[in-house]
């Protein structure tokens, strides 16, 4: 099996690319890039990335005196995917099975992801949004569907901004009156904060939470006591994102990851193919933990 080690090239342009993005004078950015390969030669390869990336991303904020780095690119991907809602909420009426739907775009949203790609423009956002109604789906829909009518308490983990507006339509076809939604606790790349979920006017419609963290996952030890209550009282779990799959993957429980596969060191431990968009519950994922070497 492939390990963490996998990841650390991405890790590292994703760190070079956010010194850029704030603008770092170039003794700073030589002292940042610096820093994450001496990170990077240290690391614990059994660990999950989001743990490094969160060292990386805490590091540039320090040395950029900037608290949110993505915060206008968050703010851009928001304003473009809110001006997909109305075509695609047309889409989900008119669908003959608008929770199918509705999976395959909250999916496909996860495509705004800047911690994998440095930039995304509209076309490029239209087009995964079409891809989604052809691209290899790889879950148990009526697994999920069944799940969901047993469900009271549901957490819905966020993962990235923009996407968030997209995790709208499959939050209202869920029924947002048992939907808890969580974001990050503090500002990490490009993921969903409160600031985000109230931009999409999320917040009025369901109950918001955060996790007390700054990591592009959900690293339970570094969550917030109450953050863990929510789980811990939840009934069904949906988490959003790669991050979420690599943080969470070996927590028992009623959990569902909904992501699309953009990295090969997931591919690999997910056991699907590059490009799919996968509906797992977490009995069913990996049973080897993730980043752990064979």
């Amino acid at each position: 099996m492939k390990t963490t080690l996998d990841c650390i090239p991405c890790l590292i342009r994703q760190a070079i690319e956010a010194s850029r993005l704030v603008a770092l004078e170039p003794c700073l950015q030589e002292c940042f890039v610096r820093d994450v390969l001496r990170w990077t030669s240290e690391m614990d390869l059994d660990g999950p990335p989001p743990l490094l990336a969160q060292r990386i991303q805490r590091r540039l904020r320090e040395l950029s005196r900037v608290e949110d780095p993505y915060r206008a690119l968050k703010d851009q991907q928001n304003h473009l995917a809110l001006g997909l809602l109305p075509e695609l909420q047309r889409r989900l009426n008119a669908a003959s099975d608008p929770l199918a739907l509705a999976v395959r775009l909250a999916i496909a949203g996860n495509v705004i992801d800047l911690g994998v790609k440095g930039s995304l423009s509209e076309s490029e956002v239209r087009q995964a949004l079409e891809q989604a109604m052809t691209e290899v789906f790889v879950g148990d829909l009526e697994a999920f569907r069944q799940a969901l009518a047993k469900a009271e308490r549901i957490l819905y983990l966020a993962d990235n901004a923009g996407e968030i507006a997209l995790d709208r339509l499959l939050i209202e076809h869920l029924g947002p009156a048992r939907v808890t939604l969580a974001v990050r606790g503090a500002p990490v790349l490009n993921d969903a904060t409160r600031v985000d979920a109230r931009a999409v006017d999320l917040e009025s419609r369901v109950k918001l939470i955060d996790n007390g963290s700054d990591a592009p996952g959900t690293l339970l030890e570094d969550c917030s006591a109450s953050f863990r209550a929510e789980m811990a009282k939840a009934d069904l779990i949906l988490a959003k994102g790669q991050g979420n799959y690599e943080t969470l993957s070996q927590v028992k429980g009623n959990l569902f990851f909904l992501f699309k596969v953009k990295c090969a060191v997931i591919a690999d431990h997910a056991g699907v193919p590059m490009g799919a968009q996968v509906l797992v519950h977490a009995a069913a994922a990996h049973p080897e933990p993730y980043g752990v070497r064979a």
